[in-house]
């Protein structure tokens, strides 16, 4: 059975007029403070960071505000893991000795959980909300023309300063016959109104992992194709073999180090020929292979700005381009591509341009979770086998998980020669709440002692982090030097006792 609120649900995404054209107007003055090229959470957060410090800020957005994060990325895929999730929980249910029956699918009322979602949270993003926190808005293609003026559809823009955060797009492969199966992307899924029968994900990241366990949690049949030698190919081996038996329970079938070397077929009937000479066959199929940034038509070269080879612009430390005019942030710098990194990256670019400030940004300690079951967060140096030392808790050791049925995981963490955390990986239910605190740690400097000196609450997941940090300070002591300090000081505290 249809929800009845689907349609209406649909008309609300429309963008529709949501601004006039008299906002590009400035005001007052002869021309702009700063220029946000781009509504989503690095534009969002740039132009209120500045018209807070008092800047005349103008954003301009061709499509909707709010960018890909609230409409295609963070929002709607969470919203749908949420329920791939609680349907793969109810049919679990049995083994806590809970009997659910025949779990249903209705995927039309799936999907309008996923819109509700959006439009929850659509009205902070909105063009009112800005307007409200003193930005002036407007809709339009926009074209810089030199390093100080844009032409927003046809009307010219002078800027004092400007910050280009237009984001990034899904890459489409080259592959012949791709673009006749009418590929789904992290775009374009949301528009989905039938579940697929057989659903092909190219791509074994973050988004091809999570978009296909949820639809095959879901009820589609989902094979997963990727050209690396293993899932999640940028993180822990043993965190991507983890995940790769959860997806296995799942039903999913996964085809790593090959790749789809053409696609064929018609109609909802289609096959992809691999390179090993196999084929796929599947109704729809969702591409997952790498995002490419949202520069091309902008006239970065008319107005002084660089870029590499891939399109990113180029930015130095405080995110300035070869413009000392412009400012870049979020996915178009080539930094990792996170809704957490374009919001500071948005901060700190509107505080440079309207303080003159020369904040910098970091890359250390960039967090990254990828949100399936389970999930798995990690932050800072990879924890591979190198010459940094690593202790490793598996959840089996972790009361709340041996509680809640869920030993399959670890929290593994990695430490410099004077016992700083300066990497991490965790897996397990929640693990990107437990990373919070190791993101902190790294920030800080602290070593492992500050972590497990500090009470943390039982039973939790975080216990594991905790755990690690105790391990590493005991496997500290036990080292030569320490031992023979800590010899000497039980011998003096035997004498100061007899």
């Amino acid at each position: 059975m249809t929800d009845p609120t689907v349609d209406a649900e649909l008309t609300m995404l429309d963008p529709g007029p949501m601004w006039p054209s008299d906002d590009l107007a400035p005001g007052r003055g002869d021309r702009w403070d700063l220029l946000v090229i781009g509504g989503g959470t690095a534009g969002l957060v740039a132009a209120r960071t500045a018209s807070s410090f008092g800047a005349k800020v103008l954003l301009v957005e061709r499509d909707r505000t709010g960018g890909d994060c609230l409409w295609t990325g963070c929002v709607p895929s969470k919203a749908l893991l949420s329920a791939a999730h609680a349907a793969a929980d109810a049919r679990s249910a049995g083994r806590y000795g809970v009997d659910i029956g025949n779990v249903q699918i209705d995927f039309p009322r799936v999907m309008n959980h996923v819109r509700r979602a959006i439009t929850a949270i659509e009205p902070v993003d909105s063009p009112a909300a800005l307007r409200g926190d003193g930005v002036r808005v407007a809709r339009g293609n926009l074209r810089l023309l030199d390093k100080e003026t844009a032409e927003v559809d046809g009307e010219k823009v002078t800027f004092r300063q400007a910050i280009v955060a237009t984001g990034s797009a899904p890459v489409l492969p080259p592959i012949p016959g791709l673009a006749d199966a009418e590929p789904l992307t992290s775009d374009n899924v949301w528009s989905l109104t039938t579940l697929p029968a057989r659903l092909l994900v190219l791509g074994g990241g973050s988004i091809g992992c999570e978009l296909g366990q949820a639809f095959a949690r879901l009820g589609s049949a989902v094979t997963i194709v990727e050209a690396a030698p293993r899932l999640l190919i940028r993180e822990d081996a043993d965190a991507a073999s983890v995940l790769a038996s959860a997806l296995a329970g799942d039903g999913l079938t996964v085809r790593t180090a090959v790749a789809v070397t053409k696609v064929s077929g018609a109609g909802g009937s289609w096959s992809a020929e691999l390179a090993d000479g196999s084929e796929v066959g599947f109704d729809r199929i969702l591409v997952a292979v790498g995002r490419r940034p949202r520069t091309a038509g902008l006239g970065l070269e008319q107005a002084g700005i660089d870029t590499d080879a891939r399109g990113y612009v180029k930015v130095d430390q405080r995110l300035r381009t070869t413009n000392p005019r412009v400012w870049a942030a979020g996915d178009v710098t080539g930094h990792p591509a996170f809704t957490h990194v374009a919001g500071v990256h948005g901060s700190l670019a509107g505080s440079n341009a309207a303080l003159g400030l020369r904040r910098t940004v970091s890359l250390n300690a960039i967090p990254r979770v990828t949100f399936t079951q389970p999930e798995i967060a990690a932050v800072g140096v990879s924890t591979e086998p190198s010459h940094d030392t690593k202790h490793t808790i598996r959840h089996s050791d972790v009361d709340r998980a041996v509680a809640e049925g869920q030993r399959a995981g670890f929290t593994r963490l990695a430490f410099d020669a004077k016992g700083r955390v300066i990497g991490a990986t965790i897996v397990g239910p929640r693990a990107g709440e437990s990373l919070a605190e190791v993101v902190l740690a790294i920030h800080q400097g602290l070593r492992g002692r500050d972590v497990a000196g500090a009470i943390h609450p039982y039973p939790t997941y975080s216990d594991g982090v905790w755990k690690v940090a105790i391990e590493q300070v005991q496997a500290q002591l036990q080292q030569p030097a320490m031992k023979a300090v800590t010899s000497v000081l039980n011998r003096i505290r035997r004498r100061r006792l007899s």
